[in-house]
């Protein structure tokens, strides 16, 4: 069966230039925590939000000069940290949407984010089998966490960037960096030769839209920066900027205008199922009734293919059964897709009505009479 071509869809580019993400970066106690404190209360901007991960100077900084933040609270889990980004991000499309000041995003640092999630890998790597018997047999020996181990940490910092990447506001993001002993090739440090390290995920340079590096000895310096407004050589020395502030480098170094809203990158997602399982999550704080005012909704969406009415279907099925018997599920809080379409899959055929195992939630034909 041939489908038929997708009609092109293609718009004029604005020229509007989008908010960045700034890294700041540098010696410990430059002043990075203090310049993006001050920046929170700029009056190009509108609500300002801080994460503050393993510092502790956020209440302290709300008394700098221009300071207006709001500080939010997390239980220092994962998922609550990322939760709550994705309430910013939230909270941005909505101020986006509505023509209002950009939001600020400042988190405190990604550097200790990272050593969250490097600490996680490692407790892992001890707590496996392997583990366990390299420890039976010396409690010092060295643990090295297997590659499987260190894909799960990179894609759990990945979905903080990519809540990052596609905020439409302006984001801080504040690391530590210091200078190191240069390495070869097989890692044998070089005589009298000192690099530059920042402590986060490699990527994280590439994620920023602008690299500032500040130094308690030195000038504020540019190191890298994907602009038009202004150049950063390739090689040689950064740029330099005396009179730095963050407010500057967004209002007139990058050009950047509160009167010209750029337009919001579309999510990225494998399927439209994934958009929906948020939806089935958040539908469940308000119990069965709350599933099922979901099931005719999904029902109705004539964006959705069949085999992805399946997958949602399925997610619903499963947090209704979750409401009936919590024990019988070892972790309520998983969405993991691939189960879901698993399960999406052993219907007899796509236009079947599905089946359910528990009595709260109606079958197909209920909701249809609905």
């Amino acid at each position: 069966m041939t489908h038929p071509i997708p009609k092109l869809r293609t718009r004029k580019p604005t020229g509007v230039i989008p908010w960045p993400i700034i890294l700041i970066e540098g010696d410990e106690k430059a002043g990075k925590s203090h310049r993006a404190a001050s920046f929170t209360g700029s009056e190009l901007t509108g609500q300002a939000y801080w994460l503050e991960l393993g510092e502790d100077t956020a209440d302290e900084y709300a008394n700098v000069p221009g300071a207006d933040y709001l500080l939010i609270e997390h239980n220092g889990s994962y998922r609550d940290i990322l939760g709550q980004i994705e309430a910013v991000h939230a909270e941005a499309k909505r101020a986006a949407a509505a023509k209002e000041k950009p939001v600020v995003l400042v988190i405190d640092s990604v550097s200790m984010l990272w050593r969250m999630l490097v600490n996680w890998t490692n407790e892992r790597a001890r707590r496996s089998r392997s583990g366990q018997k390299v420890l039976r047999q010396d409690p010092d020996a060295e643990v090295k966490p297997s590659m499987n181990l260190w894909n799960d940490a990179a894609e759990r910092w990945a979905k903080v960037m990519y809540l990052v990447r596609t905020m439409p506001g302006i984001v801080v993001l504040l690391a530590r960096g210091k200078e190191v002993a240069a390495v070869d090739g097989n890692g044998d440090p070089i005589p009298r030769t000192k690099d530059w390290r920042v402590e986060a995920h490699k990527s994280l340079a590439f994620d920023a839209t602008v690299w500032v590096r500040l130094r308690r000895d030195e000038q504020p310096q540019i190191i890298g920066a994907r602009s038009l407004k202004f150049e950063v050589p390739r090689s040689g020395a950064p740029k330099t900027l005396p009179d730095f502030s963050i407010e500057k480098l967004v209002f007139e170094l990058m050009g950047c205008s509160i009167h010209n809203q750029p337009k919001a990158a579309p999510e990225l997602t494998g399927d439209l199922a994934q958009l929906w399982l948020p939806k089935v999550h958040k539908a469940a704080e308000q119990g069965v009734d709350g599933l099922k005012k979901l099931w005719r909704v999904v029902e109705a969406d004539e964006d959705l293919s069949r085999d992805e009415v399946h997958v949602v279907r399925a997610a619903i099925e499963r947090r209704a059964a979750e409401l009936k018997n919590p024990k019988k599920f070892s972790d309520p809080t998983s969405d993991d897709v691939a189960r879901l379409r698993t399960a999406a899959a052993d219907q007899q055929n796509e236009d079947s009505e599905a089946k359910s195992d528990f009595d709260e939630l109606p079958h197909d034909d209920e909701f249809a009479a609905a």
